[in-house]
């Protein structure tokens, strides 16, 4: 087996797991949150797009198929997924918090390559890269202002979890819609981001809400 057929398998494995990854994080989404079939296939979800972006990760190193943009997507698309996953440990005290700031802190550097490679490189402006990055450097930046306080990190776990796993299912749907063309120029790469957040917002609104009526009946 040559080395263009190894590539050739790991392009064919890198589609599979992201194909399994959007079809059960759907239905992780849709599903009761806290029953066994959201948790199921949450769960199958994580390891495929770990699997996904693992895979991203290795072409985009490979000679000849060097791809700074590439790598860059699969550092920022597992972020969203480890986070959001390990975001449950945070309903636990007393937890260490040492790998989760390591995590961070490579987003951080990630992010400030996506915003500065291109104009320094290339002297042009990357818009997608320029755009991910500050996402990217807004939320880790935020997620290590909150390790700092453990008693806010207990009680917001569930915001967290909710918001980085259908952030991560929107890398997803993303990578689905640029790869097929559905929208002209760069429109693919904002389209699912945009109605996502609306749809994150809708969650946190509603967790607000219960945590809300919870105080009251206390």
């Amino acid at each position: 087996m040559n080395k263009e057929q190894i590539i050739q398998i790991l392009i064919y494995s890198h589609a599979l797991f992201g194909g399994v990854a959007l079809l059960s994080g759907f239905i992780s989404l849709i599903g009761k949150k806290g029953k066994k079939t959201h948790k199921k296939s949450g769960k199958l979800f994580y390891y495929c797009m770990l699997l996904s972006a693992l895979t991203a990760l290795i072409i985009a190193s490979l000679p000849q198929h060097e791809s700074p943009f590439l790598f860059a997507i699969g550092i920022f698309s597992s972020y969203f997924i480890v986070t959001g996953y390990r975001a449950l440990r945070f309903k636990n005290k007393n937890i260490s918090l040492k790998t989760d700031k390591i995590i961070s802190l490579v987003m951080i550097f990630t992010a400030i390559l996506m915003i500065f490679y291109n104009p320094i490189v290339h002297q042009k402006l990357n818009i997608v890269l320029t755009v991910l990055g500050i996402v990217g450097l807004i939320f880790s930046t935020r997620d290590l202002i909150l390790y700092k306080n453990t008693n806010k990190l207990n009680k917001v776990w569930l915001k967290l979890h909710l918001g980085k796993m259908i952030g991560g299912y929107i890398s997803a749907t993303t990578a689905f819609v640029v790869v097929n063309n559905f929208f002209s120029s760069f429109y693919g790469w904002f389209v699912p981001g945009t109605i996502g957040g609306f749809y994150i917002i809708y969650w946190i609104k509603k967790l607000n809400k219960q945590q809300q009526a919870q105080i009251k009946l206390e």
